[in-house]
């Protein structure tokens, strides 16, 4: 067992933001990080693995874990719900090592009254909402209604960036990536000290 603890890095914001970008990205730049994969009762996309992206289960699985107490964090988006492992978590930071996740406002929320001392909080906004709104589009995932609803769901996610330790607007991804390399780079090197 390690005595150095590892850091929890969080990244939260709207639907459509490139959260899933950023975080590929650093598990390049970081391939010792761990990424805590998110369970979800939703269905998976056309080019989502189970295990990789998500891991896929269904509600009652899902209400199951919640009672024995399986999740560090979960919540109810639109119809589904989402969670993370809280032995995940905690095995990775007691062995020493980095957890990224790439989680929602509610999650974060619930994450930090559990690790604050151990975490480091990013909240990544759209430089407009006529960008976000553009990038959901692009992603063809989703209906006309289900963006409408993202959106009125990111006008409030945005109002709670002030509770994160940083706020990056992402208009540049490569830009964004580089300021989360010096939080990150930064964090590490406060907590060993």
């Amino acid at each position: 067992m390690s005595s150095k603890k590892g850091l929890l890095i969080v990244i939260s914001g709207p639907s459509g933001v490139g959260k899933t970008t950023l975080r590929q990205k650093l598990l390049i730049k970081y391939p010792e990080m761990n990424y805590a994969v998110s369970v979800t009762t939703r269905r998976p996309r056309k080019s989502e693995v189970n295990g990789h992206d998500y891991v896929f289960v269904c509600m009652e699985k899902f209400k199951k874990d919640i009672k024995k107490g399986v999740f560090a964090e979960w919540a109810k988006v639109g119809e589904n719900l989402y969670g993370t492992s809280r032995i995940f978590i905690e095995n990775a930071i007691n062995s020493g090592s980095d957890v990224l996740l790439d989680i929602d406002v509610q999650g974060a929320a619930q994450l930090r009254k559990l690790y604050h001392e151990k975490g480091v909080f990013v909240f990544i906004k759209p430089p407009s909402f006529d960008t976000l709104r553009s990038r959901l589009n692009l992603r063809k995932t989703d209906s006309e209604q289900e963006i409408n609803a993202r959106l009125t769901l990111a006008k409030k996610e945005i109002k709670e960036c002030n509770n994160y330790n940083y706020t990056l607007v992402n208009k540049d991804i490569d830009k964004t990536l580089e300021d989360l390399y010096c939080i990150i780079n930064s964090e590490k090197h406060n907590k060993m000290n």
